[in-house]
């Protein structure tokens, strides 16, 4: 009789309000779809992923969509039913797992597959510890370290097989974006706007940006989900935050703000947009494999963390850039990120814009020659199974 496939459960703790769970729920759905796994993911915070994903209701304790069976949990340290485990376990971001859940996992004649599934980097280090075992201080287990990243010595990124199909579709289909863009009450003015999407941190230097887009010579629309950088627009605007659907318009910028996107929608966001300003990781990934020019704001840590994983993304994305284009890129990047001036770096960056376009898609293009990280993720369970 042919093997049934392997049992996954995920487990997620929110920490980054919504990439912890965009994340982990496109790995559930993925596997799911294109793998025909039984897949159960246990979230920490369900408003946090009905919010990106709407099919969800967040006040049931458990549901099934989308072929992935959907629970409610406490946590590490709150309380689990007991019960059988399943064939493989991704603890995501090193969540930790409930006690009860980790003996029942002991327990079992054949221990699961366990993976902590790590945050992405492009730091070199990661290569050496991708794949890496440890056992458990007390129990007969093994945890693997499983890092994402940007070569082939690590676990690659989240792509869904039909990703870049689609992509092209909606581009190819200039009604459509019109329609999608009309939809969310994001309508350039004037032709040859500039269309920019914005996903940030509060932490985010955004009022002198937005002066510097006012006061510069080419139309600009900005989009914002709804609850994004909310503090800083209302200091610009001076309490005037325009409501979902509506425009402000100072200069040559017109601010509109949109409903927060589902996943799906914010795909096509980004596939419209000229520039996307995006944050931590979930957002990361798929600005990138829009294939257009991207700022990535880190999630900020202590001790300056994020800026060695921004710096090291930007030593490997700017690779192939001319000179004037790389350091443009690398300068609003890092004023983006608190250390520089924000006014001049866009200036730079607005000059090299021909060239951050050909250079995103072409990077999107080599991103694609390397395996996603969920058949990696399967392949490299399936041999330890």
């Amino acid at each position: 009789m042919p093997q049934s496939p392997p049992r996954w459960d995920i487990f997620c703790v929110v920490v980054d309000n919504y990439g912890d769970a965009g994340t982990c729920w496109r790995l559930a759905r993925q596997l799911a779809d294109e793998y025909a796994s039984s897949v159960r993911l246990f979230v920490d915070d369900l408003a946090a992923l009905a919010r990106i994903a709407p099919v969800f209701d967040a006040s049931r304790s458990a549901q099934v969509v989308e072929g992935v069976q959907v629970r409610a949990w406490h946590g590490p340290g709150g309380e689990f039913p007991a019960g059988d485990g399943a064939d493989i376990v991704i603890e995501g971001f090193g969540c930790g797992l409930p006690p009860l859940y980790l003996a029942a996992m002991a327990a079992r004649a054949r221990p699961p597959v366990w993976v902590n599934l790590e945050y992405l980097s492009a730091e070199a280090w990661i290569e050496g510890c991708h794949g890496l075992p440890s056992r458990h201080p007390t129990l007969p287990l093994t945890r693997y370290f499983f890092f994402p990243g940007f070569t082939r010595a690590s676990g690659g990124l989240l792509r869904e097989r039909d990703l870049l199909a689609r992509r092209e579709a909606f581009r190819a289909d200039a009604d459509a974006r019109r329609m999608f863009l009309r939809s969310l009450g994001a309508t350039a003015s004037e032709p040859g706007t500039q269309l920019v999407s914005l996903f940030c941190y509060p932490t985010a230097p955004l009022v002198p940006l937005l002066d510097a887009w006012a006061e510069g010579d080419e139309p600009i629309l900005c989009i914002v989900p709804q609850g994004v950088a909310a503090s800083a627009l209302d200091a610009w605007t001076g309490g005037a935050v325009p409501h979902p659907g509506q425009a402000l318009r100072r200069g040559r910028l017109t601010v509109a703000q949109v409903t927060f996107l589902s996943q799906d929608d914010y795909d096509r966001l980004l596939w419209s947009c000229d520039l996307n300003f995006v944050r931590g990781e979930d957002s990361f990934v798929r600005a990138q494999w829009a294939a257009r020019p991207l700022v990535w704001q880190p999630y900020p840590q202590t001790e300056n963390a994020h800026r060695l994983k921004l710096d090291a993304f930007l030593d490997r994305y700017a690779e192939g850039l001319a000179p004037d284009a790389g350091a443009a890129f690398r300068a609003l990047a890092a004023a983006w990120s608190g250390d520089g001036e924000l006014a001049p770096a866009w200036s730079a960056l607005a000059r090299s814009c021909a060239s951050l376009e050909a250079h995103a898609a072409t990077w999107a293009q080599q991103l694609a020659q390397l395996s996603d990280l969920a058949s990696n993720l399967v392949k490299f369970c399936s041999d330890r199974v």
